[in-house]
């Protein structure tokens, strides 16, 4: 392996000072804010005095020091391969180093944000079995030339092959290397949304949820610098103009919450292609900050197809693959195979990808006498909630007896939906809250099976089965509810090992396949 040291692109000093920026900018928009609201307004800080142009000084100061430390840390940080291992040296006072072995690596996910692009470079994150908490890489290689990314692919591909690319191959990769870093050479595509997918996707994602809580965080850090008063009275004066107006406000404002949280999922999920090779799931996806995941064949521990009941409606589903080491992002999402597309398309793809899962199973449905225990407890809180507001609200307040054929039809769908499947090898769970879930999962990949019984399951006997399988920090969890007792049975004795391997273990012999 070649010890010449590599350094980051001088873009990363950049992308460091704004990386810093970020986590300060709720202080510097509160100082600025701040003096926007004062009397004299921002001119005063240039009027009264050094010490009115105090907290400039010290903004600057702040500025000045973060964009040092971000040229620091990018002539600080090297990296090299050596011994089979990647290799990075970094800090100033206190020099830190990382070994990372090559056959630990799962693998290498490239971003290209909106300051790599123009230079042609990409974000490099390193991703192991045991990569850090929350979804953090064990490494980040800042910005480096897509040149130098294809080299650590080639140093790892080589060490894991055993055996050594030749030097004029690493240093000086083709063109075509360089024109194609979002998956190898023989990675073929299996799957591209096209627009009418990701136009489907957009406008039933529900991210308008995420954009009013990301308003409501906003306003609650500058909750002393917004006239609340100010606000209510104008809000007062509109409503005596008519309830029609406010409404209409409030309509217009939610209308745009949902075009921009349509905007942004659109942004993020553009082209989004999957590659496959031998070993390797690749998904691309992304327009202004591009991004690609690879996801290795061995690490994944069983998939989860999803359907909201509007998507369910028109045959549409959300994959998921639930991976035991690596990520998508940086706060541990789960790896989206299909963020949408139509069921009747995904099948044909999936058993490709996985042909050993078998992706129709005649599923074994709740027996009907458990459906009781689906609406029994609803009614414990539905009850009380529904003699309050009668009494107190009467006569509307009598509305509230529409829950009752609410809850009952959720029940219903619920129990209808319950079951499992086991055939050979495979474990397949579904269930239901409000969205569809099924999870499909291969026996060596489970980690536990619980079987449990309450006092009134026993009296019904009924159970509820629960499967674990490991993903993330976490672990991912299927659970079916009120199955026949002897449902769980059956699953406990087709996951206990059988006679022969248990009896191969105690003596330390080979287990015998069967």
């Amino acid at each position: 392996m070649s010890e010449k040291r590599y350094k980051l692109h001088p873009v990363s000093a950049f992308i460091n000072f704004v990386k810093g920026l970020k986590e300060l900018i709720i202080p510097f928009v509160v100082i600025f804010g701040v003096n926007i609201f004062r009397d004299g307004g921002v001119s005063a800080m240039f009027t009264g005095g050094w010490i009115e142009l105090l907290p400039v000084l010290i903004g600057g100061v702040v500025l000045l020091f973060l964009l040092i430390a971000g040229i620091i840390k990018w002539k600080r940080f090297v990296y090299w391969f050596e011994d089979g291992e990647l290799r990075i040296e970094y800090g100033l006072f206190v020099k830190k180093k990382r070994y990372i072995p090559f056959d630990r690596i799962q693998s290498l996910n490239y971003t290209e944000g909106i300051f790599h692009r123009p230079f042609g470079l990409v974000k490099v994150k390193v991703e192991t079995a045991g990569s850090g908490k929350m979804g953090e890489a064990e490494a980040e290689l800042t910005a480096i030339s897509r040149e130098d990314a294809d080299r650590i692919e080639t140093e790892m591909e080589a060490a894991k092959r055993g055996f050594r690319e030749p030097a004029s191959a690493v240093e000086h990769p083709s063109e075509e290397q360089a024109e194609i870093p979002e998956e190898k050479k023989d990675a073929r595509m299996v799957y591209r949304m096209n627009m009418r997918s990701l136009l489907i996707l957009a406008t039933t994602s529900g991210g308008i949820g995420v954009v009013l809580s990301a308003v409501a965080v906003f306003f609650s850090q500058f909750s002393e610098l917004i006239p609340y008063d100010a606000i209510y009275e104008e809000v007062m004066v509109l409503w005596r103009f008519g309830a029609l107006i406010v409404a209409l406000l409030v309509f217009i404002g939610l209308a745009i919450a949902w075009v921009i949280s349509v905007i942004l999922t659109v942004l993020a999920n553009y082209q989004f292609t999957i590659y496959t090779d031998e070993d390797h799931i690749y998904i691309t996806r992304g327009l202004l900050e591009k991004k690609r995941v690879s996801v290795p064949f061995k690490r994944i521990q069983g998939v989860q197809v999803s359907q909201n009941p509007l998507r369910e409606l028109f045959g549409y589903a959300t994959v998921t693959v639930e991976s035991a080491g690596g990520s998508i992002g940086d706060k541990d999402e789960k790896i989206r195979l299909f963020p949408l597309v139509k069921k009747k398309d995904m099948i044909p793809i999936v058993a490709e990808l996985f042909p050993e899962t078998n992706w129709t199973p005649e599923m074994t449905k709740a027996p009907k006498r458990s459906l009781r225990f689906f609406y029994r407890l609803d009614f414990l809180w539905m009850i009380p909630l529904i003699g309050v507001l009668s009494y107190f609200f009467f006569p509307l307040g009598l509305l509230s007896l529409l829950i009752v054929p609410i809850v009952l039809a959720l029940a219903v769908w619920q129990h209808r939906t319950m079951g499992y499947a086991l055939i050979g090898k495979q474990l397949t769970m579904e269930f239901r809250g409000i969205s569809k879930h099924t999870f499909f999962m291969m026996k060596k990949r489970i980690q536990a099976i619980e079987v449990t019984q309450s006092y009134f399951q026993r009296r019904k006997d009924v159970a509820s089965i629960q499967a674990t399988i490991k993903s993330g920090m976490l672990g991912a969890t299927a659970r079916i509810d009120h199955m026949d007792r002897q449902d769980g049975t059956r699953i406990l004795e087709w996951y206990e090992p059988s006679k022969q391997k248990l009896a191969a273990h105690e003596k330390g012999q080979p287990e015998l396949s069967g």
